[in-house]
């Protein structure tokens, strides 16, 4: 058996068998199950949260544009969420965990009333479930590249190792798994992003390489992009964190609302650190100094010197023996692939606290005891998992630019959030309802006329001004009403 899939096995295989271990702990109650019985530490919180944070994007995404840009801007996806989550943790994070919630739709309900919730708790599902099935896609497309797989069983295989240790452990899985992946992800991907840069002559050199080829002298500034793009970023990351079910939940579950607030702040100085190591691995692959960057190979290891898919940069990198050792090179493509599955466990887990706790008994059994809601909790982590194979399947086209239908959602519910807590004289619960339909639509038509040619503006701008206009019409209709 290859040694770089029998490393990933075996580390999968670990994880599975620890999270049967915590099956215990998470059938105790559904405050077990859905939070970890809110009793994580500061440590544990901010691995859990950064784990969710350091997926695809941070991974493949980070290092296939740091490639094919020759530049170091993408790490600013990873520096605008660590700014994000400073943010959070100096404004809402505490205000979560004070309250005891389990959802954002049910910290709606204790600012806005049960309107907000139902509104707010239907929108939040629809952008996780569209988001749980995009992220299957990408853990799919690297384990059907890497081992040479077929499609369908990329995606069912995926979509069981997330199953299992979801549906044992619940919250408690995600935390122990979440470390893990973590420690796994910084020893694999640190390694190699050391090894690159000293292979290459230092940084100097790797810039001196990659100008000769065309990239610009401040290939080191992340601002290279210009600053409109760069504030969006910052925009998403901190919008999209505060209102975001998968990134929050963690503060849910922390000890105290103290620990939620250092948690999350702690978690920004794993965050960012990771972006920098993977786009310079992409700078490194580009250099062609392991591979030759215009041919095509699969599986993986069969030609480790040849590629083209942007996408596969990084995993490729992995796998080239002049480059990396093979068992550090194996335990970094399990670094890739934990953090990944880091963050679809994460989301595909926000949809079942969103159906169970908002859904379930938030409307349909308000009186349901603690046994009945563990059990529909882990019937859904089931039926979620379902529903994502055939979606994560059959969708193609542009189905990855409708993540950002979720992130418009969560930059709309973190308006909400803000307004709220800090300015509640500005807000009433029909804005808060004309908010989420008005600007979740307005969302969508921006990243069908992006799709279609017809206009390109950011979408975190489309949802901050949506969500304000539908805002104030929202409190003049109340208003009105009112009056007559």
């Amino acid at each position: 058996m290859n040694i770089y899939l029998l490393v990933v096995i075996i580390y999968f295989a670990f994880i599975t068998l620890v999270s049967l271990f915590t099956r215990r702990m998470a059938s105790r109650s559904a405050s077990d199950f859905l939070v970890a019985g809110r009793n994580l530490g500061v440590i544990a919180c901010a691995f859990v949260i950064a784990s969710e944070w350091l997926g695809g994007m941070s991974t493949i995404g980070v290092s296939e544009r740091a490639f094919l840009s020759g530049t170091m801007q993408p790490v600013l996806y990873n520096i605008s969420t660590a700014i994000g989550m400073i943010i959070i943790g100096f404004t809402v994070a505490r205000h979560y965990r004070e309250k005891s919630v389990y959802t954002v739709s049910e910290m709606l309900e204790n600012l806005f009333g049960k309107k907000a919730r139902a509104v707010s708790a239907v929108a939040f599902l629809f952008a996780y479930i569209v988001l749980a099935f995009v992220q299957l896609q990408t853990s799919a497309s690297i384990i059907s590249a890497m081992f040479d797989i077929p499609w369908l069983y990329s995606v069912i295989i995926s979509s069981l190792i997330i199953t299992v240790y979801t549906y044992a452990g619940g919250m408690h899985a995600l935390a122990i798994t979440g470390i893990l992946h973590v420690g796994v992800m910084f020893f694999g991907i640190g390694a190699a992003a050391i090894i690159g840069v000293n292979d290459i002559g230092g940084f100097a050199v790797l810039k001196d390489k990659m100008v000769d080829i065309g990239s610009p002298e401040n290939l080191y500034n992340p601002f290279s992009g210009g600053l409109s793009y760069a504030w969006s970023l910052i925009l998403g990351g901190v919008l999209g964190g505060m209102a975001g079910q998968a990134s929050i939940q963690p503060v849910f579950a922390a000890r105290s609302a103290s620990v939620a607030k250092r948690a999350a702040i702690l978690s920004s100085l794993i965050i960012a650190p990771f972006g920098i190591m993977v786009a310079l691995l992409g700078l490194v692959a580009k250099t062609g100094n392991y591979f030759d960057v215009t041919t095509s190979a699969s599986p993986l290891w069969e030609s480790a010197h040849q590629i083209i898919n942007a996408k596969m940069v990084l995993p490729t990198l992995m796998v080239a023996p002049e480059f990396i050792h093979p068992v550090i090179g194996g335990i970094a493509l399990a670094g890739i692939l934990a953090a990944i599955l880091s963050t679809v466990g994460p989301v595909n887990f926000a949809v079942v606290t969103i159906a169970t706790k908002d859904i379930y008994s938030g409307l349909i059994n308000k009186t349901a005891i603690d046994k009945k809601i563990i059990s529909t909790a882990r019937k859904l982590v089931l039926l979620v998992n379902v529903i994502t194979i055939p979606l994560a399947y059959y969708s193609t086209g542009g189905i990855l630019d409708m993540a950002y239908i979720s992130y418009g959602i969560r930059a709309i519910g973190a308006i909400i959030i803000l307004m709220g807590l800090y300015k509640k004289g500005w807000i009433n619960t029909t804005g808060v309802r004309f908010a989420f339909i008005g600007g979740t639509i307005a969302v969508g038509l921006n990243i069908l006329a992006g799709i279609l040619g017809w206009w390109s503006v950011e979408n975190t701008y489309v949802a901050i001004c949506t969500a304000a206009i539908f805002i104030f019409l929202g409190n003049v209709y109340s208003k009105k009403s009112n009056n007559q």
